[in-house]
């Protein structure tokens, strides 16, 4: 019987040791690009999340800011930015292979596939939200997986925690628990599947609180601001070209095939197809609606990778496909030890350029600024990467009525540099306004000094409706409520000391080409409110006389400022 056991556990070892190879090898390579490339402009962003910790940010859950945090608060570079991401990566792929060995799944074909699989190897060093995400998107299916076996409400308990951490990471996270549900109705009649949806919901409440406390900013850019843009058959036809890339630029289309051709043998092999199915569908029809970025499916990539296992563990796989697999290994892994180099003709990707030449950008630009704050007017991006490599939050995005409002909009900075003197940079020259020329090796830069900074990104005009029709020249009254959420008074009337500010109203055709602007009456520059106050204002416009479908928004502008995105976008046609 001992030999017997000893035999048994000799053979598990020697069925794990070529996957722990491998993944001591993927965690090398993860270290490496961690540790060598700069910062990227996204990364920078949610560096930025991690120096105000809360239960929400505008665009994304907090749990990339957690990540981020405890890394960094080990290292303080890119490396410790992008730790927890690496062991993450690492710990998913493992616990894949571990839910695959009920199936006998092939330890040559794991390392064959796995590896192939694009996406993965994108974030398994990359910190975005897309990195927590995957870690629980496969805790997941694999206190699942035991779940649909065993009904355990110390498994639900976890189940609920792993709930929380998929929706902390972010929003469509969701999908998976839908269509698990979906594949499995009969968790309906499980009390502890209700303990779930309880405790998930408990855990996830102070998010849910944030969101109602800062007027849902998430949901209304990812439901209304986001989908405002206009429709491209593009977007559409690429996005299966694009999955085909993600799955494995030579691989992908046969993963594609085997993972929806394999034979249905238990409620979790039903599960994983579900949401292989489900989820790559429900991103197809969104891409009717606006661009779906290619690595919003990586929660499909979980699945679809255990489906193929399955699959090639039931039936085999083809000689020709061992062979296309290492080729397609060699090219990704090139590719990233190519971005790793950093060769010149690979600086003519913009995806990549980003990760290159701004820790110089960054120093030069705080040499000309020194301790001050700095204004930049292009994005999140720059001021995120400027505040990154010099450590410091003293890095503001304008957030213009010709972008869209990022979490620059809520955190204190705007607040901080009112009445203050700030170091305007900009991409283009603005006459008279930035003289200064910063040469770096990502591009000149134009700067100038802005004194007495005034300011108004966080207010916002809230119509009564975002949907308008309006005949050609057609007269219209908005009633438009407003408060001061700033910490200290603030008023609109123009005094010689200060820039002069503007109220206006903004039509853009095609969401980004601005089309007619109209100013407020003088009523508005009498208006003065204290912390808190909330006041009404009536702002009468007049429709644009060409018929057509118009996006309207309120805008505050100052000098030199191009003027902010002070309402959401309402939707106004004119026929």
């Amino acid at each position: 019987m001992q030999q017997s056991n000893l035999n048994n556990t000799q053979a598990t070892m020697n069925y794990n040791r070529p996957v722990i190879y491998f993944l001591l090898l993927w965690t090398v390579l993860n270290v490496l690009q961690a540790g060598t490339l700069e910062i990227h402009a996204d990364e920078a962003y949610y560096w930025m999340y991690s120096r105000f910790l809360d239960w929400g940010y505008y665009d994304h859950p907090p749990m990339v800011a957690l990540f981020i945090k405890a890394g960094y608060s080990l290292i303080h570079n890119e490396f410790g930015l992008r730790l927890f991401t690496v062991l993450s990566s690492s710990v998913s792929l493992y616990l894949i292979w571990l839910m695959l060995k009920k199936y006998q799944v092939n330890a040559k074909a794991f390392i064959l596939v796995i590896p192939g699989i694009f996406v993965f190897h994108i974030y398994g060093f990359t910190t975005t939200p897309d990195a927590p995400l995957l870690l629980f998107t496969t805790l997941f299916f694999f206190f699942y997986q035991r779940y649909a076996e065993r009904d355990s409400w110390p498994l639900a308990l976890i189940l609920a925690l792993v709930v929380a951490g998929l929706l902390y990471s972010k929003y469509h996270g969701i999908l998976v628990v839908g269509f698990t549900l979906l594949s499995n109705l009969k968790l309906l009649k499980r009390p502890s599947f209700w303990g779930i949806v309880v405790l998930a919901v408990a855990f996830y409440t102070p998010h849910i609180l944030w969101q109602i406390n800062h007027d849902y900013p998430s949901i209304k850019y990812h439901l209304s601001e986001r989908s405002a843009e206009t429709y491209d058959f593009s977007y559409s036809y690429l996005y299966p070209l694009g999955q085909l890339v993600m799955a494995g630029p030579l691989i992908g289309w046969f993963l594609f095939y085997k993972s929806f051709t394999v034979r249905i043998k238990d409620t979790f092999m039903r599960t994983l197809l579900v949401n292989s199915i489900g989820i790559l569908i429900f991103f197809f029809l969104t891409s009717f609606k606006g661009e779906v970025q290619l690595h919003w499916t990586l929660i499909v990539y979980v699945p679809l990778a255990m489906l193929v296992l399955i699959h090639f563990a039931q039936s085999g796989w083809p000689a020709w496909f061992s062979r296309l697999a290492i080729v397609n290994i060699v090219l990704i892994v090139t590719l990233r030890l190519l971005i790793v180099w950093g060769p010149s003709f690979m600086m003519e990707v913009g995806a990549i350029r980003s990760f290159f030449g701004f820790k110089n950008w960054a120093k030069t630009v705080h040499d000309k600024a020194g301790d001050n704050y700095v204004i930049f007017s292009e994005g999140f991006q720059n001021p995120s990467k400027y505040n990154f490599y010099n450590n410091t939050v003293k890095g503001l995005n304008y957030d213009t009525r010709y972008y869209r409002r990022t979490q620059y909009d809520i955190w204190p900075i705007d607040d901080s540099i009112q009445r203050k003197k700030a170091y305007l940079v900009m991409e283009d020259r603005i006459p008279g306004v930035t003289p200064d020329t910063i040469k770096t090796p990502v591009g000149n830069w134009y700067a100038g000094w802005v004194n007495n900074v005034r300011t108004y990104q966080k207010i916002d005009f809230k119509p009564l409706s975002y949907k308008v029709t309006a005949s050609p020249g057609q007269k219209l009254t908005f009633d438009l409520s407003f408060k001061n959420t700033y910490s200290f008074p603030i008023n609109f009337g123009n005094t010689p000391d200060e820039s002069p500010v503007y109220f206006e109203a903004c039509f853009f055709e095609n969401s980004s080409d601005l089309v007619n602007t109209q100013k407020a009456d003088d009523s508005f520059y009498h208006i003065a409110l204290q912390p808190g106050q909330t006041t009404q204002y009536k702002f009468t416009l007049t429709a644009p006389a060409k018929k057509g479908r118009y996006d309207l928004l309120f805008s505050l502008r100052t000098e030199p400022f191009a003027g902010g995105r002070n309402s959401g976008i309402i939707n106004f046609t004119v026929k």
